[in-house]
Formats: C-alpha cells, structure tokens, sequence
C-alpha cells in the first residue's frame, strides 16, 4: 500500500472547470514533478465541495489549508513555499469560511489517503499481520503490559469512559459505562466476546481489522478481560471470512508462544484464554444474544431481554460483548489516554470511525476518518464523487436496518448527537450511497426481502411484520398499492419498533419510516400516477402462477 505525504485536492465543479481548473492542475502536476515530489504528494481532482466564493480551489491535506481562488500563475509559488519548503502561503489562502464538517487534523497514523486518520487501522497494510514481530515493533501489546504493569481493572475502565469511546457496532452505547456493568456483575466466571459476524450485506471493514492487524484484537480482547474480570474469551467470526479465521487462529497461537495469551501474562496473576466460534452464516446470529446461543451450541435465536448479556450472558455469567470495531480502539486509548482520543471527532462522539462506502460512487472501499465529518466531505474527497457526473440523492449509514439519509442532511456532521439530532442514526458504517437513479420504493422492497427472509421467526411482529411489509411495497412497485397502504407501512414500522423481540425487527422499519419522510412524493407517484419516476419499477403486476394469483388477491 502506497502510503503519501500529502494529498492535493483541486476542484473540478462546473464553475472551477469555466475558471482554469484544468489548468491549474495540469501545472501542479508540472511543478510538484519540477520538484522532484511525485512520489510524495498525491494530487486529484474532486467534485463540489461547497466553496463556490473561491473556486477554482486548492487544498492541502493533511494540512488542511485551503487555497484560492488559484490560478495558474500562482502554482508554482503555491508548490515552492508550501510543499516544497513547507510554508503556508497566506496570500493565497481562500476568504475564511469554515468547511462544512469539523475535522480536526491531529497526530495520527496516515493511510493511503493522508486525509484519513487511522487508530483503528493504524497498523493495517504496514505490517505483516501474520508476523507478532511486526506487531510488537509498533507498539503492540504496549498497551497490554502498561494495564498489568501499572493499572487496576478500574483505572482502566475510568480511562475508558474518560475516552468517551461508544459502540461501534451501531448502538452506541457508551463502552466504558458496559465494561463497569460487567465488572461489577456477580459471578463465579466472566467471559469477553468479540462480535465479528459482519452479516451486514455490503460491508467488511470488520474483515480488514481481523485480516489486517489479528492482534490488536487479541491485545484488546485481553485488556478487557483484565479490566472486567474474565479469564475466557471467544471470537464469533463469520463463517464466510475464512483468511481472517486463519489468521486469528495463527495469531492466538503465537500470542500464547510469547506469554500474551494463557496463564500469568506479564508474570502477573492475570491469565486470559481466547477462542474462535465460526458463524454459520444467519445474519441474526450479529445480535449479541443471538450469537451468544449460537456460541452454547443452540440454534442463534434472539433471547428476550431483560436480564442483559452483562449480567446473564453466556452460559448464564455475566458476558461482555463489543464490536471488532470497538475493541480496535481501545489499546489506542490505553497506550496514548483519554485526552488523546478526544484530540479527534467531536466533543461529544471523540475518536474516529470506520466507513464501508459503496454505491453510484466512483471510489469505493473503506475509509477511516474523524467521528464529525460530513457525507459530503466523504463523497468529495474520498469518494471522488458520484459516478458519470448523477446527482447524490440519500445514502443509509447502517447497512440494511440503517437511516436514510436525504440529500438536505448531508451536511450534518456525522456523529451520535448530531444524527440523532437531526432524527437519523448512525449505524454500523456501511455507507450505501445513491443517485438520482434510485428508485426509493425499489430499495425499500430489497431491504424488506432482505428482513423477512433473515428474520429468525421467533416473534409474531417480526416474522408477519416483515413479511406483510414486503408484500406492500411489492405492489407499489406494480402500481397496484392505494394511498392507505402508506398509512399501513407506518403501522407496521411503529408496531416492529415497539413489539419485535430483538434489533433486527425493532429497526427493520427504519428504512420505510425515513423514506415516507423525505421521499413521500415520489412513493405516492407511484400510487396515484402508476408511474415510477426513477424509472426502475415495471408497474405491472407479476403473477406466474395459480397459487401466485391467489395471494396476490388475498393481499388486495
């Protein structure tokens, strides 16, 4: 992985182009090679970025400075003092205005694009992840023997809610707030659970952590066990991610070779054991309860709750139960502290998160940045815009179960408080981004199969809900749907909410809430006009059978 020193960023918006966007680019490209910085500085052209006073810009990363409006006669002192002598150039500085996201631009490991800030992924593509050297050269298990050497259990949980670290996972919950809950649970044995059953359709950053950097995870799993009381672990891992089981198992072997693992770690009285359970691919089994009776050998169906895995988890003792995500965070914190980890982000949501983009964009992959950038700071710099020049129209944040995101809240930083704010969630991180070519309905109905047919059937609200949900909205793609049907979905969103037994029913409903908000026009389109105005639904009814036939008219 080519790693950069900086990244130049031009704009390339219709009014940037009429002004010699072009141009200006065609120089830098000119003076950084005059230079000799071609192989230090990577330079690209963005899209829309929202800073039309001073188009055509330049912008500086990870610097964060932002240029113009830039000509071409102003390159090459723009590369001499900044790039190549490393001076701001403040007479080519753009008027002040603040961007439209809250980045804050701090001492944390570069990635491919030096935009990014990597704590999760720090060591991710620098070091060879089957390789426990490597990982000791950058400072791994440091954060380990400093818990050992120097803390008790409850400064580390202190620090870790000092950190203001929550669930990555998609709840959010404070996760300092669950490892004291598990820590003072009363039971005879503890048991630490790392979820990496990442069902969620689209996303794999869970996948990159566990490929990528195996032990960070063990070195997090063992700072947990420490911290709340648990001298056994065990990693779920999707069925389907076989490198990452491998590697896992490799890196668990060797741990326990060097003393990380196993009896007495760091000649202490602390001894920790992990192990790995492969998933057997049900997307139910990433509800933490649900995975835990997978774990005990039964079928992965959701318990009902309460009492709570921290109090009656696995095998009836308390259980702690964080995100590959989340536990990647945390030797971090514990080797640098808490006021480190609120230098990024945002006062309220500190640290960074990892993104899954995917979608009508031209770059996909994953992305880790700064918990309070905005979507369409994601879309224009590490995005590189939409495809064939379309138009964003939404995007969910939370794969399937996630909010969907209009393009009026794209500006809205992306963080706990200001999507919950703004009546939205957050999510997991898997970032499905969408053009004007999206069929709003259409998605709905993917997203509705997807629920039904994972849905565990245990409850009543779930298992109809789903079911009944995805039947409506198959005829509004048919334009056979009346406008009381939209009155129905938002029942049956409400009574999914309030009455499933677990996550996956209590959020199926999202989607269709969101989407009747801010796409209702186009929803009642169909209905009134029996028209699909992205021009993706047939309108026609499709009945290929008798039996077929008979249930399309039962559900009129």
């Amino acid at each position: 992985m080519k790693t950069y020193r900086s990244m130049i960023l031009v704009s390339n918006d219709p009014l940037s182009i009429e002004r010699g966007s072009q141009q200006v680019y065609t120089k830098l490209t000119e003076e950084i090679a005059a230079y000799g910085l071609q192989d230090e500085i990577s330079l690209s052209m963005v899209s829309d970025i929202g800073r039309h006073d001073a188009a055509p810009l330049v912008i500086v990363y990870p610097d964060a400075v932002i240029y113009g409006p830039i000509a071409p006669e102003n390159v090459h002192t723009l590369v001499e003092e900044h790039l190549y002598k490393g001076r701001v150039v403040a007479g080519l500085q753009a008027p002040l205005k603040e961007m439209t996201g809250r980045i804050a631009w701090l001492s944390a490991r570069k990635g491919t694009l030096p935009a990014e800030q990597r704590i999760v992924l720090e060591r991710a593509g620098l070091i060879d992840p089957e390789s426990i050297e490597d990982y000791i050269i950058q400072d791994g298990y440091a954060a380990l023997g400093k818990v050992l050497g120097e803390m008790q259990p409850a400064d580390v949980i202190a620090e870790l809610e000092k950190s203001g670290l929550r669930g990555r996972g998609g709840a959010g919950f404070p996760t300092g707030t669950k490892w004291k809950f598990v820590s003072r649970a009363a039971g005879k044995q503890k048991y630490v659970i790392c979820n990496a059953d990442e069902s969620e359709p689209g996303t794999f950053k869970d996948r990159l952590i566990l490929e990528g950097d195996p032990h960070s995870i063990i070195e997090a799993m063992a700072i947990a066990g420490y911290a709340v009381g648990a001298s056994e672990g065990y990693i779920y891992i999707r069925g389907e991610y076989t490198l990452a089981q491998e590697r896992m198992h490799r890196a668990i072997v060797k741990a326990k070779e060097m003393g990380f693992l196993g009896k007495n770690i760091f000649e202490t009285d602390f001894s920790f054991n992990l192990h790995i359970h492969s998933g057997a691919g049900a997307y139910i089994c990433g509800e933490e309860t649900a995975l835990i009776e997978s774990i005990e050998g039964k079928p992965g169906i959701p318990r009902a709750r309460p009492p709570f895995p921290t109090t009656h988890g696995l095998w009836g003792m308390p259980t702690l139960v964080n995100n590959v995500e989340t536990l990647a965070n945390v030797p971090a914190i514990l080797r640098h502290g808490a006021s480190w980890y609120h230098s990024f982000g945002t006062p309220s949501s500190p640290g960074t998160k990892v993104y899954t983009m995917l979608g009508n964009i031209n770059v996909t992959g994953v992305v880790e940045v700064p918990m309070g950038i905005t979507l369409r700071e994601i879309i224009a710099i590490y995005a590189k815009g939409m495809k064939k020049g379309s138009s964003f129209k939404l995007a969910q944040t939370g794969g399937s179960s996630g909010s969907v995101i209009p393009s009026s809240l794209q500006d809205t930083p992306m963080d706990f408080d200001s999507f919950s704010k703004a009546g939205v969630s957050l999510g997991s991180g898997a970032l499905l981004i969408c053009d004007e070519d999206t069929c709003v309905v259409d998605l709905a109905k993917v997203l509705l199969n997807f629920f039904r047919v994972e849905s565990c059937g245990k409850c009543n609200p779930c298992r109809i809900g789903t079911q009944r949900a995805f039947e409506i909205l198959t005829t509004i793609t048919e334009g056979q749907a009346t406008l009381n049907d939209l009155d129905t979905l938002l029942e049956l969103s409400s009574n999914l909410a309030m009455m499933s037994n677990c996550g996956l029913g209590q959020t199926a409903g999202t989607p269709l809430v969101d989407i009747l908000k801010y796409f209702r026009a186009e929803v009642e389109a169909h209905i009134r006009l029996k028209v699909c105005p992205a021009g993706v639904c047939s309108m026609q009814p499709h009945v290929h059978s008798e039996e077929a036939a008979v249930q399309h008219a039962e559900i009129r």
